[in-house]
């Protein structure tokens, strides 16, 4: 079974890692995955709808399917080992489905710029932390030891 999610926000861990927030549909379960500061900044300038003067990666990736006739249908978040998320995206060219290995930053930043939904299989979903949970420890004691929200990351992250 899948499970739909969306991007929630970016925040900072404690180390000032980037951290992408994906929530199911009743923003009542997160599953925290950690990425590289320029792929938070692709994915955040999608979150804002910020266009460049010139294509950047995942813009180009997008303009290359629209090109070659394919869709991208939507991406799935669907393993995890060794602490390492792996992704997929489901491609529909000319009728067939074509399934690409990505890394979850990557197909997360092309989902956001394609409009294709976002799942996580169980397995997945079994790191997922409740809302409820997140938000005591941020407020509790150990919140150093999780991730502390920063909704102005999206702006700062820009410049």
């Amino acid at each position: 079974m899948l499970i739909p999610v969306k991007v929630k926000q970016i925040v900072l861990d404690q180390s000032m890692s980037p951290v992408v927030l994906l929530v199911d549909q009743e923003e009542s379960q997160v599953l925290p995955i950690w990425v590289g500061p320029f792929e938070a900044q692709a994915i955040a300038m999608a979150l804002q709808g910020i266009l460049t003067p010139r294509p950047m990666t995942h813009d180009l990736l997008r303009s290359l399917c629209e090109s070659l006739g394919a869709k991208v249908e939507r991406v799935l978040v669907q393993d995890i080992r060794d602490g390492t998320y792996y992704a997929e995206l489901y491609l529909n060219h000319q009728g067939k489905e074509v399934v690409v290995d990505a890394r979850p930053s990557d197909a997360i930043a092309l989902a956001l710029r394609t409009n294709a939904p976002l799942y996580i299989t169980e397995k997945v979903a079994a790191y997922t932390l409740s809302m409820e949970d997140l938000m005591g420890e941020e407020q509790g004691e150990g919140a150093q030891d999780l991730f502390q929200p920063r909704p102005d990351i999206d702006k700062k992250s820009l410049h």
